[in-house]
């Protein structure tokens, strides 16, 4: 394609295993250092420098200076959207790194993808709301909307829906799931869910890692909120 979108240099930054695994590592949506990314991708930290500079001016990445520290972030939700959806392609295409270990199950399980929970439990509440008709299909920008059935419901277990109206990110969104290989819901409301799940106790992040941690009892208030 000689115009538009240059969609070969975001291939190609992504394509590199080093920047593949720092990107990987920042979908946890948490800030890391420059240190802790190339300890991540497994690479010095000379080479993990020049890889995050080449991030950096393909707008792949957003930077923070605290103290003597900088900060690496994916530059907004969108890029952790398109990181899910390789991931996604790569699993329904077979390509699979061959080491497993005990914490793949819990990754599956669930996990944070960038702002909002991924894998089993985050397919089911989308798969629930869907089946109870709270969601529908939108002309919007990020392709589902609330029904006024599905608002009441959220107003009801204490998401307040005026702040997500007022955001300018779309408040739903499907996200592809590369574990489940069906949908989650991303989006402002993906975000409040889980803030709201955290706030309950219902779910531990594991320090310095993308894996949740269901607690039983927010397991039962999970699967009673979003039955299928």
């Amino acid at each position: 394609m000689k115009e538009g979108p240059d969609i070969a240099r975001i291939g190609a930054l992504i394509g590199d295993p080093a920047r593949a695994n720092i990107l990987s590592a920042l979908l946890s949506g948490k800030a890391l250092t420059a240190t802790e990314l190339a300890t991540e991708a497994g690479i010095t930290g000379q080479t993990a420098s020049s890889h995050l500079k080449k991030l950096m001016e393909g707008g792949l990445l957003a930077q923070a200076k605290q103290g003597r520290h900088r900060y690496f972030t994916l530059a907004g939700p969108e890029v952790g959207t398109v990181l899910e959806a390789i991931m996604g392609l790569a699993a329904r295409k077979g390509h699979l790194r061959t080491r497993t270990g005990p914490r793949d199950p819990a990754m599956r399980a669930a996990r944070v993808c960038y702002d909002h929970l991924a894998g089993d439990m985050a397919v089911r509440i989308y798969d629930s709301l869907q089946m109870r008709d709270m969601l529908t299909a939108s002309s919007d920008k990020g392709g589902l909307a609330l029904t006024e059935k599905g608002a009441t419901f959220i107003s009801e277990i204490g998401i307040e829906l005026g702040a997500l109206n007022a955001s300018r990110r779309p408040m739903c969104r499907a996200c592809l799931d590369w574990s489940e290989r069906r949908n989650h819901l991303a989006g402002s409301l993906g975000a409040a869910l889980l803030s709201h799940f955290q706030d309950q106790r219902w779910l531990r992040r594991e320090e310095n890692s993308r894996i949740v941690h269901i607690s039983p009892k927010g397991e039962a208030a999970m699967k009673e909120l979003f039955p299928l």
